[in-house]
């Protein structure tokens, strides 16, 4: 069932039972982040691997101190600026949060989002909630409360239904090596430029680049490969137009554009990203559109990179995980 019923998604949520939530990134499928059979549900449904580490979502700083057991200075300072928002900071945990949450890591993957409706369903519950995207695992995030009923259906009883994300692709994972040092772990919905601002330049950590992220990534969200839709996608440089020969047909061809159109491809197979030229339309429509176009009667799907600054830097991740 969709609605906006707090009581209905406290009262699936408190007896142990998981339910869809929307925050300002993607949907959410949520559990009660310290129940392990609440996080078990989570791996079950959306057939997720349990050494794919879960991310916390509360509603105060205080709550979060109760989770962890400090905070680099730098830390605090992200915290303090960035929360509620689109930002992820992987801190030590107390050793009551399980390691069924964490996949076994002695960090906690922890936000606060910055959507109404969630925030107001937090402040409610005497629990935090363990939240990855409500997708099937691997498969494009959900932006709108129907993906999550389209993609899950009956094995979540409720999904609360806060209209269609405002950011659109996941949040910025931020770590922190031994001397308090932060380090990006995975690029999202906060831009590097900003939260550099605050920090200073920093390090990206890419899977890519991660012999051991296949089987031990060290936060949510960095597989190689991942958001994909079930269509072979091809990834395109920026302005670059794909070269269609052999059995290929320009109607058998589905193409996710930046902002301009593709010569070749009917325009009904091609969707665009940001008309106006602003890579935030491009992540707010990113998810949704690659949605339209795996359900489109093609058999290749092509997706141009958009400029790689700002939030560009995270659809352009997000469409080579896609791809991958």
């Amino acid at each position: 069932m969709i609605g906006t019923d707090l009581n209905a998604a406290r009262h699936w949520l408190e007896a142990g039972n998981v339910v869809g939530i929307p925050t300002e990134t993607v949907y959410g499928l949520a559990g009660n982040a310290l129940n392990e059979e609440s996080v078990l549900t989570i791996f079950r449904v959306k057939n997720r691997p349990a050494f794919d580490p879960l991310i916390v979502h509360t509603d105060s700083l205080d709550k979060v101190r109760e989770l962890v057991r400090y905070f680099p200075p730098v830390a605090e300072q992200l915290a303090h600026t960035c929360w509620p928002g689109p930002l992820t900071l992987l801190l030590p945990k107390r050793d009551h949060v399980p390691d069924l949450t964490t996949s076994g890591l002695d960090t906690v993957a922890i936000r606060i989002p910055n959507h109404p409706l969630t925030l107001a369903l937090l402040q409610s519950l005497d629990f935090p909630l363990a939240a990855p995207s409500a997708n099937p695992f691997g498969y494009i995030s959900p932006t709108t409360a129907q993906h999550v009923a389209d993609q899950l259906g009956d094995q979540v009883p409720y999904i609360l239904d806060g209209g269609p994300c405002p950011v659109g692709v996941e949040s910025t994972i931020i770590g922190f090596d031994t001397d308090g040092q932060a380090m990006v772990y995975r690029l999202g919905g906060m831009a590097l430029e900003q939260l550099e601002a605050i920090t200073g330049p920093l390090r990206v950590q890419m899977s890519t680049s991660n012999p051991h992220a296949q089987n031990a990534p060290q936060a949510p969200g960095m597989l190689t490969s991942h958001y994909a839709p079930r269509k072979p996608l091809t990834l395109l440089a920026y302005g670059e137009t794909p070269s269609i020969s052999g059995t290929l047909s320009a109607e058998s061809v589905g193409a996710l554009v930046f902002s301009g159109t593709l010569p070749g491809i009917p325009a009904a197979n091609q969707l665009v990203l940001a008309p106006t030229g602003d890579v935030l339309d491009a992540a707010r429509n990113l998810f949704a559109y690659l949605r339209q176009l795996d359900n489109l009667p093609v058999t290749q799907l092509y997706a141009q990179l958009v400029p790689d600054e700002g939030l560009g830097r995270a659809v352009n991740d997000r469409l080579r995980r896609a791809a991958a």
